[in-house]
């Protein structure tokens, strides 16, 4: 199965699955409106569910922490995660709902999310740890937030003290708990989510700089069709272009960077040659509708990374 050899390193993923709902319009409806829509499509997501798929498909081991709820969704989740070789022994089912994910994707691919996290709260820190102690060859725990920071700051303390090196994309945006940025070795916000843990702050490169100096972190901000803002270990700030494409639906698009950048760390790529990777997966994702059905192929993204190695 794709992913399933740990030679190319073994990524744990603490994070959310959701099932996105997603309502493809030529615009979105004002208050009190209706409108009619072009399509719908139901599909797997979940912050935490898409970077590990893409990690997955570029060829990391992966292995997902996680809770799913006792229905059809979680089921579904479940099988759809174990279809693309990820380990799905610590994603625990618990009672009630699967998280969803209301999505709206406008006529330009500008999307509108509203997550419902059910299950996804049913995540404890012994859960999160236990994962972390369970996997012998791990290379690189990533975390979100769309599950409880507690259970993700347990797990990135547990693999502080084993030396393995911890990324977190703070998503949704929501003030970051001290315990979960003390062990945060990489923050991967998009622009959005920067300026609101930046206190509105814009990513120029002074912002960029202040922040990583504040957070005592590596930074990298996604900035959209504007590539990517990386401030390097001496604090100087390098921009990197964004590839050009023509964008169908650009939701997951920040789930394929970071995907692909963990991907790119486990196999032991410097960090702009997984900066690279990592940007490529996302733009080619975003010429496709979807979340994880968007993603470049195992095959593809192989490629990628031998073009990046």
């Amino acid at each position: 199965m794709v992913g399933s050899d740990s030679a190319a390193g073994h990524v744990l993923v603490v994070g959310s699955t959701m099932i996105d709902l997603v309502a493809y319009a030529q615009r979105v409806p004002e208050a009190g409106e209706t409108v009619v829509g072009d399509r719908f499509q139901m599909g797997f997501g979940g912050k935490g569910a898409n970077q590990a798929v893409m990690a997955s498909l570029v060829g990391a081991g992966v292995t997902m922490a996680g809770a799913v709820g006792d229905d059809s969704y979680g089921q579904m989740t479940l099988q759809n995660l174990g279809s693309f070789g990820i380990d799905t022994g610590h994603v625990h089912v618990v009672p009630g709902p699967s998280g969803v994910a209301p999505i709206w994707v406008e006529q330009d691919g500008t999307n509108r999310i509203i997550i419902v996290p059910g299950a996804n709260e049913g995540l404890t820190v012994a859960m999160a740890v236990e994962a972390v102690g369970s996997l012998a060859d791990l290379s690189v725990v990533v975390g979100q937030l769309e599950v409880p920071q507690a259970a993700t700051a347990a797990a990135f303390a547990e693999a502080g003290r084993r030396g393995v090196p911890t990324v977190l994309n703070p998503a949704p945006a929501a003030a970051l708990e001290p315990e979960l940025l003390r062990g945060t070795d990489w923050l991967i916000p998009n622009e959005v989510e920067f300026s609101v843990l930046a206190g509105g702050a814009q990513p120029d490169d002074d912002a960029l700089v202040a922040y990583a100096e504040h957070t005592g972190t590596r930074l990298l901000v996604t900035l959209g069709g504007d590539g990517v803002a990386l401030v390097e270990v001496e604090g100087k700030v390098s921009r990197v272009p964004a590839d050009l494409v023509e964008p169908v639906d650009t939701t997951g698009a920040g789930d394929a960077f970071v995907g692909a950048f963990v991907a790119g760390l486990a196999a032991g790529l410097d960090e702009m040659s997984a900066l690279r990777l990592g940007m490529t997966c996302a733009g080619e994702s975003v010429t496709r509708p979807g979340t994880q059905t968007s993603f470049p192929s195992g095959e593809r993204c192989r490629e990628i990374l031998a073009a990046c190695s």
